[in-house]
């Protein structure tokens, strides 16, 4: 079965694409979940012109994309925690704290973008993050967490 996806969804593919999925999981999953729609002919024909219109302005967003992971790749972001004695976080550093932190040096990128390499961060140190920018455009910056 072949769908047109409405919004991103995670291992399958990104807005505006065409794809095979089995039928079940587009019958009963994607479409009544308002993820994709069917493929028909009509609605493919439909689908390129509102793709040959949009590709303009993807090439923009691309850019803007571009640039924001030029600002990541030399930047070292300071998040900073509570510690203990010991060195310590209370609690941990999730996305919400990476991005606040980015939005302090100047840097605006959703929440969701972001993936911390390693996974519960509990200690000060240097950790490594990505940034899903754009379907293309994918940027690995260094933050360090440091004690407040």
């Amino acid at each position: 079965m072949e769908v047109i996806l409405k919004k991103n969804v995670d291992k399958l593919g990104y807005k505006d694409e065409v794809v095979t999925v089995k039928n079940g999981y587009g019958r009963n999953f994607l479409i009544p979940q308002g993820y994709a729609s069917l493929a028909t002919e009509s609605a493919k024909k439909a689908h390129t012109e509102v793709m040959r219109q949009k590709s303009h302005k993807e090439s923009q967003i691309r850019e803007a994309a571009e640039a924001v992971a030029a600002k990541l790749s030399g930047l070292t972001v300071k998040v900073p925690a509570k510690i203990g004695e010991s060195g310590k976080i209370f609690g941990s550093i999730n996305t919400v704290a990476l991005v606040a932190a980015l939005a302090v040096e100047g840097v605006e990128i959703d929440r969701k973008s972001v993936t911390i390499v390693n996974e519960p961060i509990k200690e000060v140190g240097t950790y490594e993050a990505i940034a899903n920018l754009h379907k293309d455009v994918k940027q690995s910056f260094n933050f360090e967490v440091v004690g407040e």
